[in-house]
């Protein structure tokens, strides 16, 4: 089973930016699709984003145009990179591995998470 660890959470004003980063054990990385997803306090986990194998994309509509992810497979790490951060962005970050070859949004479709980082933006 695929080992991952967070980091890079925090607390950051409204605005501001900041960059998670997931690093995976294993050497089949590359072959995974990564996803980030996120819940915040009494609410349910949501999608954030998702990347394949192959580099192929997706983004939920809510931080579309502010967060980008990005892998790279000589680092076995995956990146969240959040832009424009809201106070609505706060919540517990997860990342998580999916078997399958192109992007999926369900988080049934992935097999291991990390533990989480928490990020807070402040108003």
């Amino acid at each position: 089973q695929v080992q991952l660890v967070e980091s890079g959470g925090g607390l950051v004003q409204a605005g501001g930016s900041l960059r998670l980063s997931c690093a995976a054990s294993g050497s089949t990385f590359s072959t995974y699709t990564m996803g980030w997803f996120r819940r915040a306090a009494g609410k349910e986990r949501e999608f954030a984003a998702a990347i394949s194998r192959s580099g192929t994309t997706y983004s939920a509509e809510s931080v579309k145009d502010r967060f980008t992810i990005s892998r790279d497979n000589a680092k076995n790490t995956v990146y969240l990179q959040m832009n424009s951060l809201k106070p609505e962005d706060t919540a517990v970050y997860y990342c998580a591995v999916s078997s399958l070859v192109g992007v999926t949004t369900s988080p049934r479709m992935y097999n291991s998470w990390g533990q989480g980082t928490q990020v807070t933006v402040s108003s």
